[in-house]
């Protein structure tokens, strides 16, 4: 078995929706999850050409053998005629991800086992003890008829079940046709929580807490769906709970989630089914919780300007937690040289008639040098998916995501964390405007929702909109614009050089979406492709041609003749979400066209050009292209700078 890496405790790793490791109450125990174990190569026959390397063995799914048949031999090899068999994972960074299994290691016993009971229809993760350490309860995702992405995508069919050790027996606990993910054990072994969202529509949604009460099995919703926020509170984004989130008292819990622009900690009453900020209007934009331990909050709180302290805090006791005295234990000096705030953009009235989708305000973060002479060049980032972290060079072109750079589309949010190379660019002159346009998350799910059958329109307009209004109120250069921007963003960005050619002088995009219709067979979502449009999906869809012509029309590509502004490209050769053969076509049609053009191919990176090596090429080479066409900002009040 190889081990799933992944977080301690019993809570997953972002990144990792399968992985775990948790001990029984008795410390005698250890539950964790593995991949299936695949059988092994054979060894080369004598007319093998010396020094050939052997192909992975791959196991067959239970569904393709024959009753009786392993898919492999006594020997635990692979027989001939079977080594080349399709063997399915779950998409983009989780290509070791195949068949998980439960595990148990026994300290007692000195013994290894694999737990049988699951249901051959799911795929376990997320496990922990059940209160007695006679079972185990665990969150499984339905891969049958085969497995859709699973990486960013609340949306998958999944469910909470309880293994009972010594009968076997398997028990659904939340609803049969749902998106679970993160149960949370109370301390006193009573309560359950986890976050619950529908199955299909957009990849990211505001999620729903429940709670099961263990005795009874009785669920109920503690903090619901909410729609068009009429409050402080926004709803639910986060994607997963923290691993010790519960405090003492087994009825108050601590969350952090994105509202608004901002990501903030909440305490939730399980009882009383009420919320509560603990760090609104505080000068940090990005709160996170580590742990909660006997009413000890440990957590990190950082801004655009202030990389990220390490804080804690006593939870009082309940209806006297505001406010709550924070005490810094490793504090980080703010960076010179960066200033931030919160644009709040208004769309206008709609010639149809105003409706709340159309009216509905979004925001963008304006980061800008404090020191230079301004007017300042503007670097706009309308953003791709993101996740929640974002504190390394990746994020440059897709800031705050999962692990660094996720994939994905447009339900996302740029939270006012710290972003290293954000703050590179404004000790470089640029300001930089990160953009949550309608259809991001943390305001509300009308929102999100809104921009279904949209994208392409919307997202293109509010990004643009944000652009004039920011330079008709802040101290920017109109006249030396950039676009950076990675998968969905990047798709907003190609519209945006397509309708406005002379508007910006410099573009770097990171694993574009520029062929709508060319991702129904690359993507390990096509799904979304469809949920884009506003159209259904099932698992045995075939487009039809008008899906496809919509597609296309709704596609950059097809008016990459009106692209005139110099295009760098970032991809990853390993990408699954988005296909590095999109750049490459963009790529060789700018070229044809005489359009300055670059293309930077990495051959081990995925979608989110991981890795440290990587991280920091992208961005010295994404620095270096805007200061070449944008030329270097003023900074010593004469006016001129380089051309």
């Amino acid at each position: 078995m190889q081990p799933q890496r992944g977080s301690h405790g019993a809570g997953e790793a972002r990144g990792r929706p399968f992985a775990c490791l948790a001990w029984s109450h008795s410390e005698t125990r250890l539950l964790y999850v593995a991949e299936k174990s695949r059988p092994k190569r054979q060894p080369p026959c004598p007319w093998d050409v010396p020094g050939a390397a052997w192909p992975a063995a791959e196991d067959e799914d239970e569904e393709s053998c024959m009753p009786g048949d392993t898919g492999h031999a006594a020997d635990g090899s692979v027989p001939q005629g079977k080594q080349f068999v399709y063997h399915e994972d779950w998409g983009e960074a989780l290509s070791t991800c195949s068949v998980p299994v439960l595990c148990v290691l026994d300290l007692e016993g000195l013994s290894l086992s694999v737990l049988q009971g699951v249901p051959e229809h799911l795929s376990p993760g997320q496990a922990l003890w059940s209160p007695d350490d006679r079972g185990v309860v665990f969150v499984g995702w339905w891969h049958k008829p085969f497995r859709l992405g699973l990486n960013a995508c609340s949306n998958r069919r999944s469910g909470i079940f309880h293994l009972d050790l010594a009968s076997g027996c398997c028990e659904l606990l939340s609803a049969e046709n749902g998106s679970v993910c993160s149960p949370r054990l109370s301390p006193d072994g009573q309560r359950l929580l986890y976050l619950e969202g529908v199955v299909g529509g957009p990849h990211r949604q505001c999620l729903r807490l429940r709670m099961l009460t263990w005795q009874t099995r009785q669920t109920v919703t503690v903090l619901d769906v909410v729609q068009d926020p009429m409050e402080a509170f926004t709803g639910l984004y986060t994607e997963v709970l923290p691993p010790q989130c519960w405090a003492a008292d087994s009825q108050r819990a601590v969350l952090g989630t994105p509202q608004r622009s901002r990501t903030d900690l909440l305490l939730v009453d399980t009882e009383a089914c009420t919320v509560t900020n603990l760090t609104a209007g505080s000068s940090e934009g990005c709160w996170e919780l580590l742990t909660l331990q006997w009413d000890l909050l440990v957590a990190t709180c950082s801004a655009p300007h202030h990389p990220p302290s390490l804080v804690v805090a006593v939870l009082p006791p309940a209806g006297q937690e505001l406010p709550l005295g924070w005490v810094p234990v490793e504090d980080t000096p703010a960076v010179p040289g960066v200033t931030w705030k919160t644009l709040t953009i208004q769309p206008p009235c709609s010639e149809q008639g105003p409706t709340a989708q159309d009216t509905q305000a979004f925001e963008a973060l304006l980061l800008s040098p404090s020191d230079g002479t301004p007017p300042h060049p503007l670097v706009v980032c309308p953003h791709g998916e993101c996740g929640d972290s974002g504190d390394t060079l990746a994020v440059l072109v897709a800031p705050q995501v999962m692990p660094m750079l996720a994939p994905g589309g447009p339900h996302a949010v740029f939270d006012a964390r710290w972003r290293p190379s954000m703050a590179a660019l404004c000790q470089l002159g640029f300001a930089v405007l990160l953009v949550n346009y309608r259809g991001s998350l943390g305001f509300g799910q009308a929102s999100i929702s809104s921009l279904l059958s949209r994208v392409g329109e919307q997202d293109v307009a509010d990004t643009q909109l944000a652009v004039e209004q920011a330079l008709h109120r802040e101290p920017l250069d109109p006249h030396r614009l950039a676009l950076l921007a990675g998968s969905h963003g990047a798709f907003i960005a190609l519209h945006l050089l397509t309708r406005e050619p002379e508007r910006y002088q410099a573009c770097a995009l990171r694993s574009p979406v520029s062929n709508l219709p060319a991702l129904l067979g690359t993507s390990d979502i096509p799904d979304w492709r469809y949920t884009s449009l506003g159209l259904p999906y099932s698992f045995e869809r075939v487009p039809r041609a008008e899906e496809v012509a919509t597609m296309l029309l709704r596609s950059p590509i097809t008016q990459a003749a009106q692209v005139h502004t110099p295009v760098l490209l970032c991809v990853g050769a390993r990408d699954r979400r988005v296909s590095p053969t999109q750049a490459l076509e963009l790529y060789r049609v700018l070229r044809a066209r005489g359009v300055p053009a670059r293309l930077l191919w990495y051959p081990e990176g995925g979608h989110a050009l991981a890795g440290v090596e990587t991280e920091a090429d992208v961005f010295k080479n994404c620095a270096h292209w805007l200061l070449q066409h944008l030329g270097q900002p003023r900074r010593d009040g004469t006016g001129q700078h380089s051309p």
